[in-house]
């Protein structure tokens, strides 16, 4: 219990922290925010996407890349955000010294995540609420739309997280942890059809980009908020939420014995 609550300080401390740095507050929780703002105004007069051949129905362009945006946000509150950021405090020693304190290792996660799950609810509260009143973007009415958001969402932010983890180690020193983080994330992002209408990709390419979570995330996420003509576009032609399920389940379980096996708190290079 006491690790437990002194995890929940160090959340504080770690939510605290992010929100004065003003370089990760833009590539990182305002990321997502700006991509929609762009497409939407970019496409907006290419007409709605999935538009009938008698110029009915289709969605805008808001609507479209909400899933998607908030899919991505996802993975860079958890993936992103957590590799550079103990990548960095591996390197310039911050987790040696945190090694020196009674500080336990369960209490040092608790905070990371603690900081995760509040910076990425209020980064999808945010791009829901600008879509919705400032590009006019209808929000699910059924419960259940609801409710697949939620287990979507807590499924992929764990998941995230302990990717991000384990990521963290890939990085030589803190230096070059945004060079090599950064273009995974960007890559995973264009070909799991964030960026992208998934459809439009060679078949090869959606088959690549389904080994990875973000492809089902994003998935899930076009399952809560566009309308189920368009499940159609996906591979299968549908949702498949039960495939969603499992794919981030088994990341996870990936995820988490790669962080468990690589972790330490001292330096690589010591």
């Amino acid at each position: 219990m006491n690790a437990i609550a002194l995890g929940i300080d160090r959340a504080r401390y770690e939510t605290r922290v992010y929100f004065r740095e003003g370089d990760t507050i833009l590539f990182t929780f305002l990321f997502p925010l700006i991509m929609l703002t762009i497409f939407s105004v970019a496409f907006s007069s290419a007409g709605n996407f999935g538009t009938n051949r008698d110029g009915s129905g289709g969605i805008s362009a808001a609507a479209f890349y909400l899933p998607g945006m908030i899919s991505a946000g996802i993975l860079l509150s958890g993936v992103q955000n957590l590799a550079v950021d103990i990548a960095v405090e591996r390197g310039d020693g911050t987790l040696k010294r945190l090694a020196g304190t009674p500080l336990p290792v369960l209490s040092y996660f608790i905070g990371k995540l603690g900081r995760v799950l509040v910076t990425s609810v209020l980064q999808i509260a945010l791009l829901i609420v600008i879509a919705h009143f400032a590009f006019g973007v209808a929000l699910p009415t059924a419960g259940s739309k609801w409710l697949t958001l939620v287990w979507i969402y807590l499924l992929g932010i764990v998941t995230s997280a302990v990717l991000g983890i384990a990521l963290s180690r890939l990085p030589r020193s803190g230096k070059s942890a945004t060079a090599v983080i950064v273009p995974i994330v960007l890559v995973l992002q264009f070909i799991s059809g964030v960026y992208l209408q998934f459809s439009m990709l060679p078949v090869w390419l959606q088959n690549v980009a389904s080994i990875f979570p973000l492809k089902w995330m994003a998935q899930g996420m076009r399952s809560v908020f566009l309308p189920d003509s368009l499940q159609t576009l996906e591979q299968g032609h549908a949702w498949n939420l039960g495939g969603v399920a499992v794919a981030l389940g088994i990341w996870f379980v990936v995820g988490l014995v790669a962080s468990i096996a690589t972790f330490r708190w001292i330096r690589k290079d010591t």
